[in-house]
């Protein structure tokens, strides 16, 4: 079926990036924790610790990993529009509330966390799965560009209660303070617009092939390896017996560990690292938060070239370039906090390399266990990420209370090395699969 006989292919991916542009605000609670972590007897209105900030973030993408599972269930039930938009819902709902209520931490644990968190999750899959149908020529470049709003919407919602509009400093809606009001209004921001999103996640048309390509033959029962990346299909059960499962998921929790700790701690490390540089709070924040702007920029640039890069080279050395790359810059990263430059050259180099992990992840894998099933399949390989959320926060959160409030920057050591060691162990581990033969 030629492509000029059905919707214009390109609407998918343009209501794919409005979706994540609201998504993607997890990744911007870095710009709410040193609010919230601000004690009570210093003038703070919630007086968290850093392990609780940390549980709420670890636990929103704990459940979005989760709910991920359920979603691809899901999603040839009710169809790709429905779930988009309950998605929308939920996650618009968990904020709504996490404003209104949302004054303790268990209540920001509920609503940011569990019920926001569900909302990513039930939306998430929907623009990969939706997009590789629409594009199997293309499946890199494709997923990089549906994911690619998840990053570039923190950086918006990073600037917009930060710098850009002080909304944190300026919001007061019903006398709730500034985290709470940014809570509610982000909240429905977030509900209208992946509902407007959600009107073009339909899948393509049963046969639906791109002008000008032809798809490549299934392998045959004389010849099981002839056939193309992702046109050997596996369900869930038969993916989950394969070595190339475990190795997959183990690549991505032990590559998502580093970029999940930064988001947490960027802010709180870029001020520990320049007040002892000399710089004052007020700026040490500013250039924290720049920093912090700037990872989601290239965290959303990451996905786009990694996936496109993938398409050139293939996705098992691309894999293996971005985890042995991030390895070497968290080893790195703790040196780098001296100097605001240096601060947001790792910054950057941190997000675009973690970026990459939601085109390559994808795509393997339905370049491993086919293209039909990747909706749920790729639920399975995602809960390592939520994982990753805990164990990344978590490692952050704990180093810094141990210290008890000081600001003493060489606390993050011992995390960053973490991280980049797990990096590396993630590359050694890629360098070892090979696409499996059913």
């Amino acid at each position: 079926m030629a492509e000029g006989k059905t919707m214009n292919r390109w609407y998918v991916v343009i209501g794919a990036v409005l979706i994540q542009l609201c998504l993607g605000a997890i990744y911007a609670w870095s710009v709410f924790t040193p609010t919230l972590t601000l004690s009570i007897e210093q003038g703070g209105t919630h007086g968290f610790s850093a392990t609780q900030a940390a549980w709420v973030f670890s636990i929103g993408l704990l459940v979005f990993s989760v709910v991920m599972i359920l979603s691809g269930r899901m999603l040839a039930k009710t169809g790709p529009r429905k779930l988009a938009s309950l998605g929308g819902i939920v996650l618009g709902v968990g904020y709504i509330l996490g404003g209104l209520f949302g004054s303790s931490f268990l209540a920001q644990l509920l609503f940011i966390g569990i019920i926001g968190g569900a909302g990513i999750g039930l939306a998430y899959v929907v623009p990969i799965a939706v997009g590789v149908k629409w594009f199997p020529d293309k499946k890199g470049m494709v997923t990089g560009l549906a994911v690619a709003g998840f990053g570039f919407g923190a950086t918006i919602w990073v600037k917009s209660a930060g710098s850009w509009f002080g909304l944190i400093e300026n919001l007061n809606f019903f006398g709730l303070g500034g985290v709470q009001s940014v809570f509610l209004l982000y909240g429905v921001i977030f509900l209208i617009a992946v509902l407007v999103g959600s009107i073009v996640m339909i899948d393509p048309p049963e046969g639906y092939v791109p002008e000008g390509w032809t798809s490549p033959a299934p392998a045959s029962s004389k010849n099981p390896g002839s056939a193309a990346l992702g046109m050997t299909e596996f369900m869930s059960g038969e993916m989950m017996k394969t070595p190339q499962f475990y190795m997959t998921w183990v690549t991505f929790l032990f590559s998502a560990i580093a970029g999940l700790m930064v988001i947490y701690c960027i802010q709180l490390f870029g001020i520990d690292a320049l007040k002892a540089a000399g710089m004052t709070a007020a700026a040490a924040s500013a250039a924290a938060g720049t920093a912090m702007a700037l990872y989601a920029i290239f965290n959303g640039l990451g996905r786009i070239v990694w996936g496109t890069v993938s398409d050139k080279i293939g996705r098992k050395m691309s894999i293996f370039l971005m985890c042995l790359f991030q390895g070497i810059i968290m080893l790195l990263f703790y040196k780098m906090g001296g100097t605001v430059i240096t601060l947001i050259v790792g910054a950057c180099i941190i997000g675009f390399n973690f970026g990459g992990n939601f085109a390559l992840f994808p795509a393997v894998t339905a370049d491993y266990f086919g293209n039909k099933n990747v909706g749920l399949n790729y639920g399975f390989i995602f809960v390592s990420y939520g994982i990753a959320g805990v164990i990344g926060p978590q490692i952050a959160g704990y180093f810094k209370d141990a210290a008890k409030g000081g600001g003493d920057p060489s606390i993050w050591v011992t995390p960053f090395i973490i991280a980049g060691v797990a990096c590396l162990l993630g590359a050694a581990v890629t360098l070892m699969s090979k696409p499996p033969k059913k």
